[in-house]
């Protein structure tokens, strides 16, 4: 996997989690997350790479379900609470039986 896109599954997975909105410490989950995408863009630095461009190109892009399959991913690696995992999870099997809703 290339470092654009692991950059871009970390922002999907950032963005994935700002749609939990009944998860009380979201913000220091965000903050978490955050951290671990500065450490990786300090670590693995992309040349010629306007990051904040692309973050913002990722969020516009990135299906709602996507974003929140990358928010797993992410949540993993920073090893978050089971319970925003539930959460997230929660959030895609809504997803999936609303798009079963509307292919009836």
């Amino acid at each position: 996997m290339s470092l654009e896109d692991q950059f871009k599954l970390l922002v999907g997975g950032y963005y994935g989690i700002t749609y939990l909105d009944e998860y009380d410490l979201k913000v220091y989950i965000l903050k978490d997350i955050e951290d671990y995408i500065r450490s990786f863009v300090k670590i693995n630095p992309i040349k010629d790479y306007n990051y904040l461009e692309e973050a913002e190109k990722f969020q516009k892009e990135l299906s709602k379900k996507t974003k929140l399959q990358n928010a797993l991913l992410v949540l993993h690696k920073i090893e978050a609470p089971i319970e925003v995992v539930l959460l997230v999870k929660k959030q895609i099997k809504l997803l999936e039986e609303m798009e079963k809703r509307k292919e009836l």
